[in-house]
Parts: structure tokens; C-alpha cells; sequence
């Protein structure tokens, strides 16, 4: 049970990681478009909006 919240934890954790990653390389352009701000980014990954 623990380690699956841990896992659970840490998958959660790169999806997070990799949609930030792939937001910060929009441009501010295509970021305005979809509604994000570049301040925005790591909120909105964390979200997984």
C-alpha cells in the first residue's frame, strides 16, 4: 500500500515534469493561444490542466 502512493507519487511527479517541459518550449505566441502565461507553467503542469 505505501509503495504504491510512493509510486503514485513519483509517476505523478514526471507527468508534472514533462508537461512543463514541453509547455516551456512553446512560444509565448502559442502559450497566449491555448490561455498560459509563462508564469503560469508550473502551476498548470502541477494541475495537469
Amino acid at each position: 500500500m505505501f509503495l504504491s502512493v510512493i509510486l503514485s507519487s513519483i509517476r505523478q511527479w514526471r507527468r508534472s515534469r514533462e508537461t512543463a517541459r514541453q509547455l516551456s518550449a512553446l512560444s509565448d505566441r502559442e502559450l497566449s493561444d491555448i490561455g498560459i502565461s509563462r508564469h503560469d507553467i508550473a502551476q498548470v503542469a502541477r494541475r495537469g490542466r
